[in-house]
């Protein structure tokens, strides 16, 4: 029989006061997007909030991730709601008190900060995304938090898909109204839930020289992921592939609606949303396996070979069936990473190491969007409407905008796949790898044990 081990009814306590809090935050950031577009019906200030939040993104990750090992963990889920809190409430006061026409004018000083107080709202939420893998370190033995990481994987898809339906629904209701509305309640109830949630940490988790060190200690960061034969190489890989995957950040709407109509691509997003979920189960389930290195490396060989695969057709049909395996697929990346960090970073730096990853990672997804939206525009596209393109391989390939970025996907899955390909043979990956089988680190002082043998989770329904 299959289980997790550890504090598991707490674990179980604070997957479900998450769910509620991401869903809400994500419903805020999709919402107020929604609900700009249709006041001002600017793509720019649309564009611009998109641009705020994966900004604030990059920027906070290490700060957050200090404020994750500066403080114990209930504190920080608890300050990161609060603060939310308090921001769509100054949020909430503004919308009461505008008069609507002044939040037409994409230029208004009043409607920037509404979207401001939002944004912030939502970014402080960023401090429950860097805790969650650290509490999988305190909560859960070492063996099972693969399969930990998988759950989380789960709760991240679920607020995916609720999102999607949440926000345009209230939006077309009363506008922000309802939406902030059950914000500020939701984030009340879980403020409330998580003061009766029990987490075994008994004290904030020293350094190696006897004090806990204030502040982001970017170069004791850098110090502990240098120390770990083969992690910065991981973080670069990962950086990486998110610098390629903006390329699906940027492309991936503008395809499918050259193929359906734009009712059709919101309800197959739905279903193709649950990938995620169905994913972070199976991970649960199955575990990552002894080699997670390599696992995560063969996964990202299948995932960029998606990317080369399903354009080669200009159909609706092979494009769901890829992009329904692709997110299937991403909770196995995402949980295995989380486990090898989990496993060679001490405790007490997680919150750091993870911070800096999302700030690294993420800062490299908008680059791309940036870049290639005005080269396949000006370039792929007419390369293959009656350009060169067009002549030689349309035949064959087909022509017109949609081959234009059908192309660029296919380009990028090549680099992607060559790219992991020499990772798999190179020197970094063996070190990482032998450091994993040898010694596994990162684990959570005396109060991650669990407490009985029988406080466990049986994920085996059979």
């Amino acid at each position: 029989m299959t289980v997790i081990r550890g504090h598991v009814k707490t674990f179980y306590q604070l997957l479900a006061n998450t769910l509620l809090v991401s869903v809400m935050n994500f419903t805020i950031w999709f919402a107020v997007t929604f609900w700009v577009y249709l006041q001002t019906r600017s793509v720019f200030a649309t564009g611009m909030i998109s641009g705020i939040f994966l900004v604030l993104t990059a920027l906070t990750g290490i700060w957050f991730g200090s404020l994750v090992d500066g403080h114990r963990k209930k504190t920080a889920l608890q300050g990161s709601a609060v603060a939310s809190l308090l921001l769509y409430a100054a949020a909430f006061a503004i919308y009461l008190g505008t008069p609507a026409d002044e939040f037409r004018d994409p230029a208004s000083a009043v409607l920037w900060a509404f979207v401001l107080l939002l944004m912030f709202g939502v970014i402080a939420g960023n401090i429950r995304t860097i805790a969650l893998p650290t509490l999988v370190t305190l909560l859960i033995e070492e063996d099972t938090r693969d399969r930990a990481n998988g759950l989380v994987g789960t709760v991240s898809g679920t607020t995916f898909l609720v999102t999607s339906v949440i926000s345009g629904v209230l939006v077309a209701l009363d506008g922000m109204y309802s939406v902030l509305l059950l914000a500020i309640v939701v984030l009340g109830l879980a403020v409330a839930h998580l003061n009766f949630v029990p987490i075994p940490e008994r004290e904030v988790v020293h350094t190696e020289d006897g004090a806990a060190k204030a502040g982001v200690d970017l170069r004791g960061t850098l110090r502990i992921i240098a120390g770990v034969p083969g992690l910065t190489a991981l973080i670069l890989f990962s950086t990486f592939n998110n610098f390629l995957g903006g390329v699906f950040m940027a492309l991936a709407d503008a395809y499918g609606l050259s193929l359906v109509s734009v009712q059709t691509w919101g309800l197959l997003w739905g279903v193709l949303s649950t990938g995620f979920i169905i994913g972070g189960l199976l991970v649960a389930r199955t575990g990552l396996g002894k080699r997670p290195v390599r696992l995560l490396l063969l996964i990202n060989l299948v995932l960029w070979t998606i990317i080369i695969v399903f354009p080669l057709w200009a159909s609706i049909i092979p494009l769901a069936l890829g992009f329904f395996l692709y997110m299937t697929l991403v909770p196995y990346a995402e949980a295995t990473e989380q486990t090898i960090l989990q496993r060679v970073v001490p405790y007490e730096r997680q919150g750091r190491v993870f911070g800096l990853a999302q700030s690294v990672e993420q800062a490299a997804s908008p680059l791309t969007a940036f870049l290639i939206s005005p080269i396949t525009q000006f370039v792929f596209i007419p390369f293959m409407t009656d350009g060169a393109g067009a002549r030689t391989i349309g035949p064959w390939f087909g022509t017109g905008a949609d081959r234009g970025m059908a192309l660029v996907f296919i380009l990028t899955g090549i680099i992607g796949v060559i790219a992991t390909s020499i990772a798999l043979v190179s020197r970094p990956y063996h070190r990482l790898s032998r450091r994993l089988a040898e010694e596994p680190a990162g684990t959570a002082p005396e109060a991650g044990a669990a407490p009985d043998g029988d406080e466990r989770l049986s994920l085996d329904r059979g």
